[in-house]
């Protein structure tokens, strides 16, 4: 039989935390050797400028007190914390306005090979492609980092996300759209059915949606590999797991923001809400553009990334309709 040997070997640097690497060098001594290197001290200048001193202290207090994202490969983990702060929002998960998550994802790779052909024969060079599995972090958004980049924008009179007890939901207004919802007595000893989303511009448009604890699930498991995975182990360390109520908020609020809110590049304070709502729960790549890791399939990724192009392309002057 022939053998197989590597002309070119994709990086595969798989961190699993809290073990150290190959060469014996621990993941967190990795990351900080990694977040000291010259080129990543000029790119952390570029993206964030004034803030670059902070944000190396804020990254560095995050993953030194998490041994889950020392797990993570370094690169993610900097490009994830620099995203929530170009967007200015603090790196403490306990705030609630931004999150640094890990995940488990998978790459493909083509790689040249030469396969042996025998005694006297030269190898042959064949391209292979290679899928290897490796832990990154993934920028994604809390609900406050939501409200916090809508209200900046000066274009918000109010904006707010709740829950919805049993018994709170009185009718739908078939005209506007809009459900009546009325908190009732002792509120917090009924169960949750479901999640409003609403704002009010200052021009006087207002717009609500409400969605069920079912649609929120439903939701959830189409659009989550963690949560809609048959695993267990795997479902219980998702973040719809974890925080189902954070999670939930988020969801109904994003949505409503991405379907009726002013984000037009003209709008004045719009870019940061329309970059969240692009970049989140993606690993950012070292051009700050997201690879949503935790979608169901290739097709739903493409099509995030279809839309992505999209909306460089407006910022730039170019109408997606012109190049179809």
């Amino acid at each position: 039989m022939g053998t197989t040997t590597n002309i070119q070997v994709a990086q595969r640097e798989v961190y699993s935390a809290p073990v150290t690497q190959k060469d014996g060098t621990s993941n967190l001594k990795k990351f900080n050797q990694t977040l000291a290197r010259v080129d990543v001290q000029q790119h952390i200048q570029t993206v964030v400028r004034s803030h670059a001193e902070q944000f190396v202290n804020n990254i560095s207090a995050l993953v030194s007190n998490d041994v889950k994202l020392q797990g993570c490969t370094p690169i993610s983990l900097i490009n994830a914390g620099l995203k929530a702060t170009a967007l200015g929002l603090p790196l403490d998960s306990n705030l609630g306005f931004a999150y640094v998550i890990p995940y488990n994802n998978t790459k493909k790779v083509v790689e040249k090979q030469l396969i042996a052909q025998g005694e006297g024969v030269a190898p042959r060079e064949e391209e292979v492609t290679v899928t290897y599995s490796l832990k990154e972090a993934q920028f994604q958004l809390g609900y406050r980092g939501f409200i916090q980049l809508a209200l900046r924008t000066g274009q918000f009179k109010s904006i707010n996300v709740t829950d919805v007890r049993d018994g709170e939901v009185r009718g739908l207004n078939l005209i506007t759209g809009d459900i009546d919802i009325q908190a009732i007595d002792a509120r917090i000893d009924k169960p949750v059915v479901g999640y409003v989303a609403y704002f009010a511009l200052t021009n006087g448009f207002s717009k609500m949606l409400y969605m069920t604890v079912e649609e929120i699930r439903k939701h959830a498991s189409t659009y989550s590999q963690t949560y809609s995975s048959s695993k267990a182990w795997i479902k219980s360390a998702s973040k719809w797991s974890t925080d189902f109520d954070a999670m939930a908020k988020k969801t109904v609020l994003k949505l409503l923001l991405s379907r009726y809110a002013p984000l037009s590049v003209e709008m004045m304070g719009a870019q940061q809400l329309r970059e969240a709502v692009r970049c989140d729960q993606s690993v950012i790549d070292e051009q700050g553009n997201p690879d949503y890791v935790d979608g169901t399939s290739d097709e739903q990724r493409a099509a995030a990334a279809l839309e992505a192009k999209k909306e460089d392309m407006r910022e730039s002057g170019v109408k997606p309709s012109e190049l179809f």
